[in-house]
């Protein structure tokens, strides 16, 4: 027994607490990943979901981080552990697994609700009070609405909003006031879920900001990307299954200019050769004309 344990037995700490002790110095050895996720603005019902959802493929642990810094001090081993260790304040989750973190981050992302704002919330994106009727009957939220800058006008005794108003930019402080109306418009702009705020994983480690991927973003520099592989590939004339389409046009259209260009007549280029000598002997006629010939 390490001389940690038995510093900790000699505590008397609560069974819960030694228990919990022992199966961080365990867990991290048995799987790949270790997740860390701060619990702000998280759900109970999210968090049960997630659990029943994933509970044979991760661990979550809510842990008192006292517990775990000093349970994560016996673990050898297991690259990273000291930098996750320092990462734990405020009310945090621990999650082993064997899920790719990039994998686990947009799992939780799926699976985020939203919230009403409250005074002194971030807004993480723009806010929009669209327009349209609210269903509000005229009073003093009018002087909210003013506050927020959203021009409106009573029509069949409810308040419309004229045109869709930014009420909040990515950043911005909301107000209690605006909180307020926006709780009245049924708005909710609060994100809320669970997300990996650091990982390691086999030894590397991950900062929330290098577990975000847009997917939709991914899916556009793909496309583009293909795109402009298939377009120097053509263009070089590289032949594989994906170019033979657009190179078989390519020749098919340069061969029809050449043609056309020789004069070459064809049921393919009789709509380019035949104008083009029509336009040519008329510059002729034309030049003879000048010179005082006449057609007989």
């Amino acid at each position: 027994m390490s001389s940690t344990t038995q510093a900790v037995q000699r505590k008397s700490y609560p069974k819960k607490k030694r228990l919990m002790y022992q199966e961080l110095q365990e867990l991290p050895k048995s799987y790949n990943v270790i997740a860390l996720s701060k619990m702000n603005k998280v759900r109970a019902s999210q968090l049960m979901l997630i659990r029943k959802k994933f509970r044979n493929d991760i661990k979550i642990r809510i842990i008192k981080n006292k517990v775990a810094q000093r349970a994560f001090e016996g673990v050898k081993g297991v690259a990273g552990i000291e930098s996750l260790s320092k990462e734990l304040e405020g009310q945090c989750a621990l999650m082993f697994t064997n899920i790719s973190p990039f994998k686990l981050n947009l799992v939780f992302s799926q699976n985020k609700i939203f919230l009403p704002a409250k005074g002194g919330d971030i807004a993480t994106k723009e806010i929009v009070v669209p327009a349209g009727n609210t269903g509000i009957a005229p009073g003093p939220v009018l002087s909210e609405f003013k506050v927020a800058n959203v021009q409106t006008k009573i029509d069949q005794g409810t308040i419309w909003v004229n045109k869709d108003t930014v009420v909040a930019k990515p950043g911005d402080v909301i107000s209690q006031q605006l909180a307020s109306l926006l709780s009245k418009l049924n708005i909710k702009p609060i994100e809320a879920g669970i997300a990996v705020n650091f990982a390691i994983a086999e030894g590397l480690l991950f900062k929330e900001a290098d577990l975000r991927i847009d997917l939709a973003a991914y899916k556009e520099e793909l496309v583009r990307s293909f795109q402009q592989a298939l377009a120097l590939a053509t263009e070089a004339g590289y032949m594989t299954p994906e170019t033979v389409k657009p190179l078989l046009v390519k020749a098919q259209q340069h061969a029809r200019s050449l043609a056309a260009e020789s004069g070459y007549l064809t049921k393919d280029t009789a709509d380019i050769v035949l104008p083009r000598a029509q336009s040519k002997a008329q510059a002729v006629a034309g030049e003879a004309k000048k010179k005082g010939y006449t057609a007989q």
